[in-house]
């Protein structure tokens, strides 16, 4: 089956479990572009919410479904974030930042009572690391040095071209031969000067649904 259906899928399975008059917050990415169409049709159809954007872009896509939007100032609790992911291990941590959302994006995770993660079957690996780089927003100022830092955590890493985040920083996609402690990798790269955040989510995911080719597979949080 295409990925593009495997997104689909997952990300149509997720919209189930959105309720009446609750608080939602938007991923950004090529998987929550389904979402937010399922999501746009549930609302002509009467469903109520508040969506709670994490990009520009995901904002522009939800006012053309005419999802109802409102800020984290506003919603400072979210009942539960629909969100994709670049990889994701078997204890459900993440790689995410693809899109380049990653800080509003973790933000809006840490606010949410829920996570769910949608992603096609391809995402998943065994060690984080291993298919997709960390990407690693920082602030422009002296962003040269930042990376030299960065470089010694990671293998190597690169400058995105012709980027520049909702936030005003670039970001720094870093490669790594699998990372085998996602939870101090995640610490050493924050705690660098110039860092504003890294797109390693740890310990943040509470389900994650699968597209794949034998149908869609669910994943929960242990304990």
């Amino acid at each position: 089956m295409e990925t593009e259906k495997l997104k689909q899928l997952a990300a149509e399975r997720a919209v189930e479990e959105v309720e009446p008059g609750t608080i939602v917050g938007l991923g950004t990415g090529s998987t929550i572009y389904y979402a937010l169409l399922k999501l746009g049709e549930k609302v002509r159809e009467g469903l109520n919410i508040i969506g709670i954007p994490t990009s520009k872009q995901t904002e522009e896509i939800a006012v053309q479904q005419g999802i109802s939007l409102s800020t984290l100032g506003e919603h400072p609790v979210i009942d539960m974030t629909i969100d994709g992911a670049d990889e994701v291990n078997p204890t459900l941590n993440l790689i995410k930042g693809a899109g380049g959302a990653l800080v509003r994006e973790k933000i809006i995770a840490h606010a949410s009572k829920r996570l769910v993660i949608i992603a096609d079957e391809g995402k998943l690996v065994e060690q984080l690391g291993s298919n997709f780089p960390v990407p690693v927003e920082v602030v422009p100022f002296g962003w040269g040095a930042t990376q030299l830092a960065l470089n010694r955590i990671c293998r190597s890493s690169t400058l995105r071209p012709d980027f520049v985040s909702d936030n005003g920083n670039y970001i720094l996609d870093c490669g790594f031969d699998g990372i085998p402690d996602p939870s101090t990798t995640e610490s050493l790269i924050n705690n660098l000067p110039g860092v504003v955040e890294n797109g390693l989510f740890i310990n943040r995911t509470d389900q994650v649904i699968i597209g794949a080719a034998s149908g869609i597979q669910i994943l929960k949080r242990q304990g």
